[in-house]
């Protein structure tokens, strides 16, 4: 595992809860903000993938 799949899962963990957060706040800016750090984060970690696989 590399950096990129660390950080990218953290970010998508941490994407989910923000949104859960504004569903049940009724928040739709923090619901927003956290698909959008999903979504980061899933780009970052399939990076990471990819760089991890070039190597084998």
């Amino acid at each position: 595992m590399n950096k990129d799949q660390v950080q990218g899962a953290v970010k998508q963990a941490a994407g989910k809860v923000q949104q859960k957060a504004g569903e049940l706040t009724g928040s739709k800016e923090q619901e927003v903000k956290g698909a959008a750090k999903q979504v980061a984060g899933n780009v970052q970690k399939n990076y990471g993938d990819t760089k991890e696989a070039l190597k084998r």
